[in-house]
């Protein structure tokens, strides 16, 4: 069995260190994680949160997992795209994870310029989830649409694909128009950051993208077969191989109560399962199995050296 890549998650750790003063502390991570043998990091985005973010009310453990209305509105939640220029300035190989960038709360050739310097800044090191995110109040206070947030996103991707193109770009539509401008330097990559979409459910609109512009597929939750066979039936009616697509699954961290830290080794168990269902890549988040802002690295050669005997 292929020994599988492993993820850092970085975002949500507070229970470690502080989302105001400590961002340092996040970057040093990024670079343990690389010398311990991690393929990648990861860090999701909020703008803004509001009262609707704690609406099904706040997890009970601390270190679990901020999911749509069970989070504190007071979540830290630092700019994604900073804190990984920052993790590229200070590694060599270790991807860059930009998990649920929230397309449609910029506007396309401002967020287009910013993956693009990015992909450029760590020469083809980044991988993009753009995604349109759940949050009613976080719309609302930037001042768009919740309910084209879908049609949004779709644009971004239009329009992207067109700028990692031959330069001028014109673009017309209901939401976004613009007329020869010119998109220099280009991201690293000839078409672009790589992209991944994942989510709840295997929905219409998240398969079209995946077949039409993914590079790797991370779903939120177990996968079923019959969702993975419509995923591979819609690849390979577009001419291509769903063999082509990076898998990126997790790992299960069960709290015995809330002030606890999970079990590593129970974690990492549905990794194999996962490896059957041609996953290659996990994710793992340091703060659910250490409180100790000084053992991400020791932690770090732990998840690595239990990975390679459970899959050796």
């Amino acid at each position: 069995m292929t020994t599988p890549r492993m993820q850092l998650v970085l975002s949500e750790n507070w229970t470690m260190t502080a989302g105001r003063a400590d961002l340092p502390t996040v970057v040093r991570w990024a670079r343990e994680a690389e010398d311990a043998g991690f393929d990648s990091v990861m860090i999701s985005e909020h703008i803004v949160l509001g009262p609707d973010a704690g609406a099904g009310g706040v997890m009970g453990n601390p270190r679990d997992y901020a999911l749509p209305g069970n989070q504190d509105p007071h979540t830290p939640w630092p700019n994604s795209l900073m804190l990984l220029s920052a993790i590229a300035a200070v590694t060599e190989r270790l991807r860059l994870a930009a998990s649920a960038v929230i397309a449609p709360l910029r506007h396309p050739l401002l967020l287009a310029r910013e993956l693009g310097t990015l992909d450029l800044l760590s020469e083809g090191r980044l991988m993009v989830l753009p995604n349109v995110s759940w949050s009613r109040d976080e719309y609302a206070a930037l001042g768009v649409p919740f309910s084209r947030r879908g049609k949004l996103l779709d644009e971004h991707l239009e329009i992207w694909a067109k700028l990692w193109g031959p330069s001028p770009v014109s673009h017309e539509s209901e939401y976004y128009t613009f007329r020869d401008v010119y998109f220099e330097p280009k991201a690293y990559h000839p078409d672009g950051p790589r992209l991944c979409f994942g989510g709840a459910g295997m929905h219409d609109a998240m398969v079209r993208r995946i077949v039409r512009y993914g590079h790797a597929f991370n779903p939120l939750g177990k996968v079923t077969s019959e969702e993975m066979q419509t995923l591979k039936a819609a690849m390979a009616a577009a001419g291509r191989d769903i063999a082509d697509l990076e898998m990126i699954g997790g790992t299960r961290a069960v709290f015995p109560d809330d002030d606890s830290c999970a079990d590593l080794a129970q974690a990492l168990e549905p990794i194999p399962a996962q490896m059957a269902q041609g996953f290659t890549t996990f994710c793992i988040k340091p703060s659910q199995f250490t409180d100790d802002p000084n053992g991400v690295g020791a932690f770090c050669r732990e998840v690595i050296r239990r990975v390679e005997s459970l899959t050796a």
